[in-house]
């Protein structure tokens, strides 16, 4: 224990903390007017004042969630996200396991592509598929689109033995007796005399479920059939009662039954199975290698294959190799073909325009915001209206105002040949390069560098400078060493704001950029809306994110970004 005379109230002497301990410690905690102990109702107030600070927070929190953090984590994403060649392919990803990469693959996985692709085609995604492998390999694309229209007669050489074996096999029924889960079969019965009698035919069919005893007998063909069955309910809003099989469906009948299975199976099914099995043996078979290789050539070459195989993960560096001018190959990593190498020729552009256009801005800007700043107040905001004016124009009818001006027949040359500067012969050559995007660019974003100095520039007091002058000081030095440092923050903000503009414009350098002033964000809308490679797009939005954190993070340590400020 401690007193007024020995502990640190010698010092201080008595206060209202000191009592409140003292109390606590002799007669137990404090307690507030409604009984409880002080601590734990000041606690309990200030919980509810945080709730009730995050619920006034929360709107803007949700909206930077949704307008923002969630496109990153999207764009993201789909920089390495390739689940469509495992969903659309998944037997034939399998398959390709223990292919090694030279010749073409065994007849097995053949048999696995003629499967997914019959599937892909009744779903419409084989030309979805083909367009994503199209990226990798040129003509991917029309090869899985030309496939899809004649895979589905792979394996009709099996339907036509079948069905002159028994004219049973053609009946939908008999599959559905073979294939479908008992209590299915009494459910869709009762749905079909229900909907007839309501002659209500909308209302959804159940959906088919596989008989388990069936899925053991025939480990091939029960799967493909069930996917034939949800296919045909739901692409097709048919009914697997009413719809023969695929094909391929009885050439994976046709082997389940050479390899021993459909054992088991009883009444008139299986009187079908037996007599079925009896006779496989001496059935004309078919190679599912050479009717791939009828509908197309293309399909014996061993790179098709090698693609489909380099980008069976759910999950890829694709995109972000060829970001960077390289490309997965089944013998791994490649640098792309020396004409297509683009992107880092563009992302060195980009950066450096960007820098670029930052201290023309600088140049331009800082000695128009230090004219406002020390204007007549009448006269400065006259003139901050002229500075303000672009933002109130489109920025399509500025740019194109740019074209008129800078091409060689435009009114800069007339005016340079006029003068006598420039032979009439001779016109410079100020657009469809990286001359005319510096120069509409600077214009453009000139009054984002402006506004910011002007905004910093004003606040600092005059009288420094006449200060520093009055002992001894040059104009010049006055300027540069004590005016100059304290304008720096409006720089900093400013750069930072033309730098980041600009490194993400695209429309500028689409119109007067040509081929050697276009951006890499100009390649970034074209494979979003062109193109439609949005995997490539995403992958590199992502790298200019990055390389953007990197140099603000660059900024911060050189420049500090607490000199950063906006008046």
């Amino acid at each position: 224990m401690t007193d007024s005379a020995t502990g640190p109230d010698q010092f201080t002497g008595a206060t209202p903390d000191n009592a409140l301990r003292d109390a606590d410690r002799a007669a137990g905690p404090v307690l507030a007017a409604d009984g409880r102990p002080l601590k734990q109702s000041l606690s309990r107030a200030l919980r509810a004042q945080k709730l009730r600070a995050l619920g006034l927070i929360s709107p803007l929190l949700l909206f930077i969630l949704i307008t923002f953090i969630l496109p990153i984590a999207d764009m993201l994403f789909r920089s390495v996200e390739n689940q469509i060649v495992s969903e659309t392919l998944p037997r034939t990803v399998l398959a390709l396991e223990d292919w090694e990469g030279e010749g073409t693959p065994d007849e097995v996985v053949f048999r696995a592509l003629a499967a997914d692709l019959v599937i892909a085609a009744e779903q419409k995604l084989h030309t979805r598929l083909g367009s994503r492998l199209n990226y990798e390999t040129t003509g991917l694309s029309s090869l899985f689109r030309k496939t899809g229209r004649d895979v589905d007669e792979i394996g009709e050489v099996y339907l036509d033995q079948f069905e002159a074996l028994d004219p049973a096999w053609e009946e939908p029924g008999t599959w559905v007796a073979l294939m479908a889960a008992p209590d299915w079969i009494e459910a869709q019965a009762d749905w079909a005399a229900q909907a007839e009698a309501d002659r209500d035919f909308d209302s959804p069919e159940p959906r088919f479920r596989l008989d388990p005893a069936a899925g053991e007998a025939f480990p091939v063909a029960a799967p493909l059939y069930q996917r034939f069955a949800e296919v045909i309910q739901v692409e097709n809003e048919d009914s697997p009662t009413e719809e023969e099989p695929w094909p391929i469906v009885y050439q994976a009948l046709y082997e389940d039954l050479i390899a021993g299975h459909g054992e088991g199976v009883a009444g008139e099914a299986g009187r079908l199975i037996a007599a079925a099995r009896d006779a496989v043996p001496g059935f004309e078979t078919a190679s599912a290698r050479e009717g791939f290789l009828e509908i197309d050539e293309d399909w014996g070459n061993p790179e098709v294959w090698g693609t489909i195989q380099s980008f069976s993960d759910p999950y890829t560096a694709g995109y972000f190799l060829s970001s960077i001018d390289l490309q997965l190959t089944p013998n791994g990593v490649e640098k792309q073909p020396e004409d297509q190498q683009i992107y880092i020729l563009l992302f060195q552009r980009t950066l450096f325009m960007s820098l670029v256009i930052m201290g023309s801005c600088v140049l331009l800007g800082y000695p128009i915001a230090f004219l406002l700043s020390n204007l007549p107040l009448r006269t400065s905001n006259l003139l901050l209206i002229l500075v303000l004016l672009p933002f109130w124009t489109s920025l399509l009818v500025r740019t194109s105002a740019w074209k008129v001006l800078l091409q060689q027949q435009g009114v800069i040359n007339d005016v340079l040949v006029w003068i006598g500067l420039v032979a009439d012969n001779n016109r410079l050559e100020l657009i469809n390069n990286q001359t005319g995007t510096i120069i509409a660019m600077t214009h453009i974003l000139l009054p984002f560098m402006i506004l910011p100095l002007y905004s910093v520039m004003k606040t600092i007091p005059p009288y420094y400078v006449r200060a520093a002058k009055s002992l001894g000081a040059t104009p010049f030095t006055a300027f540069w060493r004590v005016y100059f440092p304290q304008s720096v923050p409006g720089i900093g903000a400013g750069c930072i704001l033309v730098f980041i503009l600009s490194i993400g414009y695209y429309i500028t350098p689409e119109l007067v950029g040509g081929t050697t002033g276009t951006f890499i964000s100009n390649r970034i809308a074209y494979h979003i809306s062109q193109s439609l490679n949005w995997g490539l797009a995403a992958a590199l939005g992502s790298i200019l994110l990055a390389v953007v954190l990197v140099l603000y993070y660059i900024y911060d340590k050189i420049v500090g970004i607490d000199n950063v400020s906006l008046g």
